[in-house]
């Protein structure tokens, strides 16, 4: 299956400046699958060392962390001569050894002609920092997300389908109405299966959304696993309830995040931390308000007033235990979440696109869904999830605010209206 990742891992290759490159993302969205893919494609050979499944490579590292000294070991354990340019190397599942993270430095300053990548999953919350010192400078670093809409349409050989949004969102130009409706129950199968690499594979094969949902199943079971593995004995419990309440928070009409509603009474020093441990795994990631619309958004945020998305829209809605058809068809059953679930979708699509996001509150309580800095500009983007698309909130902004554009997406076709980018919601990853 085709993924974005491989664009940059080539220009990576290809850099006059290039350094060591840290790979890192959430547990199972296709870090090692793409790197030994990458290595197959554009080297001779690969050596791959996962230290997981042999723990004793560790123990290479704690002698000397030298390239000199590491190279002929690690040519022998993989069986085979690593030679400069032609091998790349690949450190898979690298928070377990925090001596191979430092020896990037070395890798940097003294071997930079061996091309040398690593992956982890839980880099921001397995790795020691008080004993352990991170190579800042002298590595690259990367984060792989989950397959976005276009990956999921790709994968199920929607190429011409692809290449059309891009033209109508382009030019502001509806999509012919048949292929609009395609679209949109191809995006609703998006949000059942989501963009985890195995989910996508198994689906594109078989089209079962039972053996889908298994497979979410096995690796939510594995993120709370982790939550034990890689925390604190105390901070385990505190974990799985913010992790818990994340989905129930998105079901409110009001989606940003109340302490109260994880535990009663319960506030910020009880749950801050639990929360950080959960975004620096990759699996949520926060979203928080501005006081001001001015650059950069980042110096006016409230660290108070947040929301919080999880990683993945099948993971998402395999948590929330969600009939794969109550999904497809968007039962009235659903109108509770539907606004949430929406959201979260499209933040994840404005993530994968670099974007950082932000959202905005009036002092009356008007709200716009994310504001995002887009060539320069700062865009507010209203999110709604069915084809009714008045929206006040955003009316509220734009007088106050008086933006170049704003971008509201919807069940509705392509177009541009009154300074207003309509942009259907499977067209999100055109953003």
């Amino acid at each position: 299956m085709y993924r974005k990742i491989m664009n940059f891992l080539e220009e990576w290759k290809e850099s006059r400046h290039r350094k060591p490159l840290i790979l890192q993302g959430a547990r199972q969205v296709g870090k090692t699958y793409s790197l030994l893919e990458f290595g197959r494609k554009c080297y001779e050979n690969v050596a791959y060392f996962n230290f997981e499944t042999n723990p004793k490579l560790a123990k290479t590292f704690e002698e000397n962390i030298s390239p000199k000294y590491l190279l002929p070991i690690l040519s022998h354990l993989a069986g085979q001569t690593i030679i400069r340019e032609k091998t790349l190397i690949i450190f898979d599942e690298v928070q377990l050894c925090e001596r191979a993270l430092t020896s990037l430095k070395y890798f940097c300053e003294d071997a930079p002609d061996y091309p040398i990548i690593v992956a982890g999953s839980l880099l921001g919350v397995a790795v020691n920092r008080e004993k352990f010192s991170f190579p800042v400078g002298k590595v690259e670093i990367k984060t792989l997300y989950p397959m976005d809409m276009e990956e999921f349409l790709l994968a199920l050989g929607e190429d011409e389908l692809v290449k059309q949004i891009k033209q109508c969102f382009a030019a502001d130009t509806p999509l012919p109405s048949a292929l609009h409706d395609a679209a949109m129950q191809l995006y609703r199968q998006y949000l059942v299966v989501g963009g985890m690499p195995e989910c996508v594979r198994l689906f594109v094969e078989t089209k079962d959304y039972l053996l889908v949902r298994h497979t979410q199943d096995v690796i939510l079971a594995s993120y709370l696993n982790d939550m034990s593995k890689y925390n604190n004995l105390n901070e385990i419990k505190k974990t799985r309830l913010t992790y818990d309440n994340i989905t129930v928070q998105l079901s409110r009409k009001n989606t940003r995040f109340q302490y109260k509603l994880i535990k009663k009474g319960g506030r910020a020093s009880e749950f801050e931390n639990a929360i950080e441990w959960l975004c620096l795994s990759g699996i949520v990631s926060q979203v928080y308000q501005v006081e001001q619309i001015k650059k950069p958004l980042e110096n006016y945020r409230d660290i108070d007033a947040f929301k919080i998305y999880v990683s993945d829209p099948g993971l998402l809605c395999a948590k929330k235990d969600l009939a794969a058809n109550d999904i497809l068809y968007m039962v009235e059953e659903l109108n509770d979440f539907k606004g949430g679930m929406t959201e979260n979708y499209v933040h994840i699509q404005l993530t994968i696109n670099g974007y950082r996001t932000y959202y905005w509150e009036s002092a009356r309580g008007a709200e716009v869904d994310f504001i995002i800095q887009r060539d320069g500009k700062l865009i507010p983007v209203e999110v709604k999830a069915a084809d009714n698309t008045r929206a006040k909130s955003l009316k509220v902004y734009m007088e106050t605010y008086h933006p170049d554009y704003a971008i509201k997406l919807s069940a509705k076709n392509f177009g541009f209206e009154d300074r207003k980018k309509t942009v259907p919601l499977y067209a999100a990853f055109c953003i």
